[in-house]
């Protein structure tokens, strides 16, 4: 005897920054009876969630391990400087990362940039956090340069950010474990790639009913054509007739 049937569940694994908001809706249209649980986890820790199977799948920052997980490229971020209001760059548009040769930046421990050679030069010390260094760049210790998406995140009033055309890029991949790609996951690799509920790589909506055939109609009898009558008042045999002549 065997027990009840555990329903399907979908778990989302995504990084600080990732909004799933738009695909986490298609998904509850789509498969109203397959719940979606988000699954909120540090950008240093998404691999290993998945991994470990604590996620279905999950919107991180690549790069990732090939070997062990596949993944899709979404978009890439635009990475930007943050600076108190106050601040000399908050007065350009845009700069490069030469500019900022002379100040002081921040590189917390969770930085997801990949930097060859970090710009400027380091603070005194190193926040252990996003979040932190954006304090403390409102303190002035240093400058930040991070994804826009994060300064979006940790925003502060007495805070601005300035788009860096020259630095290193943070792309976004929907990633999950190697192997046998599930149903679930294929679902949900239609929604962000915005296949229709009809696609054949997704799982397609059921087809209408036929409907019953219907007997088909006769056609309303023929209405007789009256005859014409003749004109000119022509009597039969074609004759026309006449006033009698006088005697």
């Amino acid at each position: 005897m065997t027990g009840p049937e555990v329903p399907p569940t979908f778990r989302l694994a995504y990084v600080p920054g990732v909004t799933p908001t738009k695909w986490v809706r298609v998904w509850e249209e789509r498969l109203p009876d397959v719940p979606l649980t988000l699954v909120a986890t540090p950008a240093a820790e998404a691999e290993a969630l998945l991994r470990e199977g604590g996620a279905d799948a999950a919107l991180l920052r690549m790069p990732v391990d090939r070997d062990a997980l596949q993944a899709i490229p979404l978009y890439t971020e635009t990475t930007v400087v943050v600076v108190p209001k106050d601040h000399v760059v908050a007065a350009v548009e845009e700069l490069r990362v030469g500019e900022l040769a002379d100040e002081a930046i921040l590189h917390p421990h969770d930085d997801v940039l990949e930097w060859e050679t970090p710009p400027g030069r380091p603070a005194v010390e190193r926040p252990e956090s996003t979040e932190d260094a954006m304090a403390w760049a409102a303190a002035s210790v240093g400058l930040l340069i991070v994804p826009q998406s994060l300064a979006r995140l940790y925003h502060r009033k007495d805070l601005v950010y300035r788009p860096l055309t020259d630095a290193p890029e943070s792309r976004i991949a929907l990633s999950w474990p190697a192997g046998d790609t599930g149903d679930l996951v294929e679902e949900f690799i239609g929604i962000v790639r915005g296949r229709t509920v009809n696609s054949s790589r997704g799982r397609s909506a059921p087809p209408p009913p036929k409907a019953a055939p219907t007997a088909k109609k006769k056609p309303p009898p023929r209405k007789a054509t009256p005859a014409k009558k003749p004109q000119g008042g022509a009597a039969k045999g074609g004759g026309k007739r006449g006033k009698p002549r006088k005697r």
